[in-house]
């Protein structure tokens, strides 16, 4: 069995990987690797192993199936979208970009366990079929912030190439735990088998009777999964509110005394180049976020 594919300016994506993912969407993402590793895809006829193999308009993509095993390459069904109202914050928008201030505890989009309204199905109702939008980059369920949906395909192919390619500027603030004695670093470490780095700089520290947090802002140069928990939890200073990764008693008290009732994760600017235009976004610090850090700091004062 075949899949055949000619590029051309509406589904294009440079990436061999990318094209076949956003193409054949029923297709699962480790089967798209394992095909094109095996010698299970072509271009214009012959055998391309690589992923990253870049592509041009005109291009014949052909994927070669073994019908026996189409289930196990294939997806699960996807939920179905729904215009769901869901509160958020514009911080910009034009005719191609919608640009908002994500609230915590609101998933991006719909999951198999998901039954509450998300991120795309509010920008979905808000759109009243105006616009179309799409997901360029991720923020996790319990992290707020600065979030991009484009309006159009075309965009969001051209920003999610943009955000690939490491073009965009994206910042972060966090409370670890812990006393951090560097006021500046660098972390470069494997996060799941993947090659993460970020940089961070220290803002300011609060000591409550010797348990010292320390706030941070991150410049996140990958986006891997989990990867700002992960890094700081293997140095020893996990993020404040993290039960998986962090001080589950800390977290506790946090929770008890200072209300901070989710991780500590914010999602704070993002900037880059698009179409001769220089974008710079920012989100204020969530309330709920900032009621923690204002306990903590008269509790600082009084000590």
């Amino acid at each position: 069995m075949e899949k055949e594919t000619t590029v051309n300016e509406k589904n294009y994506y440079s990436r061999l990987d990318t094209f076949i993912r956003k193409n054949y969407p029923e297709i699962k993402l480790g089967a798209i690797y394992s095909l094109i590793r095996k010698g299970f895809v072509k271009v214009n006829e012959k055998r391309v192993k690589k992923n990253n193999y870049s592509l041009e308009i005109g291009d014949n993509v052909k994927i070669i199936l073994d019908e026996n095993k189409l289930e196990e390459i294939s997806r699960p069904a996807q939920p179905s979208l729904k215009a769901r109202p869901v509160s958020f914050d514009i911080i910009y928008e034009d005719k191609d970009l919608l640009v908002i201030n994500k609230p915590a505890k609101v998933s991006v989009h719909p999951g198999s366990k998901e039954e509450m309204a998300t991120i795309i199905e509010g920008v979905l109702h808000y759109s009243r079929g105006e616009f179309e939008p799409h997901l360029v980059h991720r923020l996790d369920k319990l992290t707020s912030g600065v979030m991009v949906v484009a309006k159009n395909k075309q965009t969001a192919r051209e920003l999610t190439q943009l955000i690939k390619s490491r073009e965009t500027r994206k910042y972060y603030l966090t409370l670890l735990v812990g006393n951090l004695n560097k006021k500046n670093g660098e972390l470069v470490s494997t996060v799941y088998g993947k090659t993460a780095q970020l940089k961070y700089n220290l803002k300011k520290k609060f000591d409550l009777f010797g348990e010292i947090y320390s706030l941070v802002e991150i410049e996140l140069y990958t986006g891997r999964k989990h990867q700002i928990r992960v890094q700081f939890a293997d140095l020893g200073f996990p993020i404040a509110g993290d039960d998986n990764h962090g001080d589950k008693k800390r977290n506790k008290l946090l929770r008890k005394n200072y209300g901070l009732k989710r991780i500590f994760l914010h999602a704070s600017k993002i900037s880059f180049d698009y179409n001769n235009q220089h974008y710079d976004f920012s989100a204020p610090l969530s309330e709920d976020l900032q009621i923690v850090l204002d306990k903590l700091e008269k509790s600082t004062k009084r000590n």
